[in-house]
């Protein structure tokens, strides 16, 4: 069977997507600022959530207007991987977040880390990002804000608090099967990456 390979992508660094990603990677120092030097975790958290909520638009507009680019596949998830890290360190070092769930998402966001590294190195083609892992993504990208806007002194603090709970204690298990469901799709990726050299 002959493997049909895809046209590679422009790499059209100057559109809007790709303007709008970079603008969240820029708001990452902002949200540690708020946290740490201001104090203010009901800015901090709404800032992050922002972030997360909008994750979309680059994507859609990419996808609407006819932008996607090379580079936006790479600064789209890599905006979202560090946004994600960032603000789970943050959360934690701040003690806002209990210490087992911080330390259950970084695990599985490393092991997909080197599991990236270890696919790029050996030729594996790109994997696309499935439901089930921008699903588990997106919980996360609101628990943890929600963490955090519950230990702040605003008057509806503890109506955060159970939407954290309620977020990372669904969101977890399922960004852990989409790592499962990524095995199959890495050793595919690894097959066809070494056929195609």
């Amino acid at each position: 069977m002959q493997l049909m390979s895809e046209q590679p992508l422009p790499w059209r660094p100057f559109t809007v997507p790709n303007l709008i990603s970079l603008a969240r990677l820029g708001c990452i120092p902002v949200f540690l600022w708020l946290l740490f030097s201001v104090g203010d975790r009901w800015a901090a958290a709404l800032l992050l959530g922002a972030l997360g909520a909008t994750d979309w638009i680059d994507g859609f507009i990419a996808r609407k207007f006819d932008q996607v680019s090379e580079l936006g596949k790479i600064l789209d998830p890599t905006a979202d991987r560090l946004m994600l890290l960032v603000g789970i360190f943050a959360i934690w070092i701040d003690g806002s977040v209990p210490g087992w769930i911080a330390w259950l998402a970084l695990v599985r966001e490393a092991l997909v880390a080197l599991v990236a590294l270890f696919l790029a190195a050996f030729g594996a083609r790109k994997i696309e990002v499935t439901w089930w892992g921008k699903t588990g993504t997106f919980l996360l990208m609101f628990a943890f804000p929600f963490f955090l806007a519950g230990e702040s002194d605003i008057g509806i603090a503890s109506f955060f608090a159970a939407g954290a709970w309620a977020c990372a204690l669904v969101g977890l298990p399922i960004h852990y099967w989409s790592g499962v469901k990524y095995v199959p799709a890495a050793r595919e990726a690894l097959q066809e990456g070494r056929a195609g050299r």
